[in-house]
């Protein structure tokens, strides 16, 4: 065993020019489908883990394909459908910096609710709601906080309602780096301030949330909303669930189908490569029947060697790709993920590695890899030796 390993860095080393143009496309491929499965796992696993605070059941309004203001009369006639516990009305929406044509998303908040209370002093510790309170503060997106540095808002920003009067809003402080994948263009503040700089009448809401905690009975209350408002759109916990994974395995087949066109091309060149054997290449094999050594064993042999620049390739790809994505921050992939219309985000990743995906990537590798090339070893390990040396 241990004169046959030898032999085999021996060839190795002496054909290390050879291998080392396909160690190194087989690395970047491998690299390059690692990332996106490590970008698509991280960005599932963050947003699906804020999928339980969610609302059951949400109701928004549309009109003429525009997203209009709910009346709050709407709160009463929800409360009174069965199954359905609480029905809260929320003001949010964007407001434009028409200079740099950026947008924020303003989100209202009643900071008396002793729920956010205690959500926001989870997110910032140090939170003082009375001295929050006290002036117009907001709390900000780390995005929204790097477009503020740039453009010399240190302390405050001046809003400007549809009214074109103004709004002078403190800067009271920022949302921490862990919340940036879906809060990073995010603007709190007290929902009376928000009504005001959006425009949005005292008694009317963005949209209402619902909580139906028996999932048995949302699709009965989902009816009966449907039924009394014609013009509605209502939005499940499930549906949020379904367009997220649509999103992520859409993105993510688009890579697949790229790494496939690819890997295709790769192993072309590859078999071709190894149709055009080499006399040096040749004569070896024929050395090796000539001493004793069967065709099974020689393209056994030849399979080892190759299997060892694949299986180096596979682990430097591998993990190239986990530095790249979790410690460079996937420059480039991640815009193609999260966006970037607007203002950038500045995320990072979670890591999130399935022992799966890493199998299933070394199979469809390594698999096609060693098919490219038993052919062509096969044609050489069975022609007579005398013709090779002669």
């Amino acid at each position: 065993m241990l004169p046959k390993l030898h032999f085999l860095l021996l060839l190795l080393l002496k054909h290390k020019k050879k291998h080392l143009g396909i160690f190194l496309l087989s690395a970047l491929l491998i690299a390059l489908l690692a990332s996106t499965l490590f970008i698509s796992a991280s960005l599932k696993k963050d947003i699906f883990s804020t999928l339980d605070a969610q609302a059951d059941i949400t109701l928004q309004k549309y009109q003429a394909g525009r997203l209009m203001n709910l009346p709050s009369s709407w709160l009463d006639e929800a409360l009174a459908i069965e199954g359905v516990t609480k029905a809260q009305g929320r003001i949010y929406g964007e407001h434009y910096y028409e200079p740099k044509e950026e947008h924020f998303l303003i989100v209202g908040i009643d900071f008396y609710d002793e729920q956010v209370q205690k959500n926001l002093q989870r997110l910032l510790q140090n939170i003082d709601i009375e001295a929050f309170l006290k002036r117009k503060n907001m709390i900000i997106g780390t995005g929204v906080k790097k477009f503020f540095n740039e453009y010399a808002y240190n302390d405050y920003y001046i809003f400007r309602p549809p009214n074109r009067s103004k709004e002078k809003v403190y800067i009271y402080d920022t949302l921490p780096q862990t919340t940036a994948l879906i809060g990073s263009d995010v603007i709190l503040m007290d929902i009376e301030e928000a009504r005001k700089i959006l425009g949005i009448p005292r008694d009317e809401f963005s949209d209402i949330i619902l909580e139906v905690p028996n999932k048995n009975e949302r699709l009965t209350v989902y009816e009966k909303l449907l039924v009394s408002h014609f013009n509605t759109r209502i939005i499940t916990k499930e549906d949020i669930q379904k367009h997220y994974e649509n999103l992520f395995n859409y993105k993510g087949g688009v890579f697949m189908v790229l790494y496939s066109i690819a890997l295709a091309t790769f192993l072309l060149i590859l078999y071709q490569r190894y149709s055009l054997i080499t006399t040096a290449d040749a004569k070896e094999v024929a050395i090796l029947k000539s001493v004793g050594w069967s065709i099974k064993g020689i393209i056994s042999f030849k399979l080892e060697e190759n299997f060892i620049v694949a299986f180096f390739a596979y682990i430097f790809g591998v993990i190239g790709a986990l530095i790249y994505v979790y410690v460079f921050g996937a420059p480039l992939l991640r815009n193609i993920f999260l966006g970037y219309n607007n203002l950038q985000n500045d995320a990072s990743f979670t890591p999130a590695i399935h022992l799966s995906d890493l199998v299933l990537l070394f199979l469809l590798f390594v698999v096609p890899f060693m098919l490219a090339i038993i052919i062509p070893l096969w044609r050489v390990a069975i022609t007579e030796p005398n013709e090779v040396l002669k």
